[in-house]
């Protein structure tokens, strides 16, 4: 038995573009199901709302997302959570965080840390704070 674990990211009305802009950083496969498509579409302004939306690309990179609609509350909150992206490069996570902070607000800038050689924090256009390092192994003491 296998079990994958996903942030699903919660917005207002920007789901859809949040989905577009990850898939243009971390590349993949966008599926995105609208409120219509769903047969859930109760008020048509927001027939184009995504129920269910997602990237997932080849590399292990995920992420779900969706639009509440304004029948429910909605708050963004502060620290609710962030999104962790561990990559094996510095290479590779200096790409991710070129794209994430395109529109963003840089939270801790891209450098070396205590615990890996790469390591920053950006809050990209949409949001959603993300936590980006290169991973380096552990050993238990």
């Amino acid at each position: 038995m296998t079990i994958t674990v996903s942030n699903h990211l919660n917005f207002r009305g920007e789901a859809r573009a949040a989905l577009e802009h990850y898939r243009s950083v971390f590349g993949g496969h966008l599926v995105a199901i609208t409120r219509q498509d769903g047969g859930v579409a109760d008020d048509p302004a927001e027939a184009d709302l995504i129920l269910w939306g997602q990237v997932e690309a080849d590399n292990g990179f995920r992420v779900m997302a969706f639009d509440v609609p304004a029948s429910q509350d909605f708050d963004r909150g502060e620290r609710s959570f962030f999104v962790s992206v561990r990559g094996d490069s510095a290479e590779e996570i200096t790409g991710f965080w070129a794209g994430l902070a395109d529109g963003g607000t840089i939270v801790v800038d891209l450098a070396p840390s205590q615990w890996s050689p790469l390591y920053g924090m950006v809050t990209d256009r949409f949001g959603v704070t993300w936590v980006l390092d290169v991973a380096v192994a552990y050993t238990p003491s």
